[in-house]
């Protein structure tokens, strides 16, 4: 497994060794040694989400304020825009976003650690998505801030009006959401 850094530290790209011939591919998309071997991280997943949307669905920007969730995310239908934003109020890239395609065709995953806000939007006709997550979901705790926000001012590559759920819709502005210390 190769592990790339981005600009956001703690952010990380992963991309499996591949075997392939004719035949079709072969990867392991998780193996614990090889993670914490690649990342220096010991990670316990305790729940692993898969989700499909159509084009310009746009999902996000979530995280949970307590039980946090640290996120190995992929895509193994159709490609995705993926995208983590630092919101730990004493970091000094807080507010900064890194975002990154991830297909089934490039096989990249995304580390996206607890303290960043995590959102993606489809740019195929339809994509699915997986999440493995250190912790729980836990509905009492989950915020989203604005995928538009100005201060944030990601650059979303959307090829019309995004596709929104009512929790995306009403996503709070940097300015006022809880961050992380």
């Amino acid at each position: 497994m190769n592990c790339l850094t981005t600009p956001l530290p703690g952010v990380l790209i992963l991309e499996p060794k591949v075997f392939g011939d004719d035949r079709g591919f072969f990867f392991e998309s998780y193996n614990e040694r090889v993670w914490q071997k690649a990342t220096g991280l010991a990670c316990s997943f305790v729940q692993h989400n898969h989700s499909r949307s159509a084009r310009n669905v746009l999902r996000g920007l979530h995280y949970q304020i307590q039980h946090p969730q640290g996120k190995l995310v992929r895509v193994v239908s159709g490609e995705v825009f993926d995208v983590a934003v630092d919101i730990r109020h004493s970091s000094p890239t807080c507010g900064q976003w890194f975002g990154t395609t991830l297909s089934a065709e490039n096989k990249r995953q995304m580390w996206v650690p607890e303290g960043f806000a995590h959102g993606f939007c489809v740019t195929s006709d339809h994509a699915e998505f997986l999440y493995l997550t250190t912790d729980y979901w836990a509905p009492e705790f989950e915020r989203t801030i604005a995928w538009d926000d100005p201060a944030i001012a990601i650059s979303w590559p959307l090829s019309g009006e995004p596709l929104l759920s009512a929790k995306d819709l009403s996503g709070k502005r940097l300015s006022e959401a809880e961050l992380f210390d």
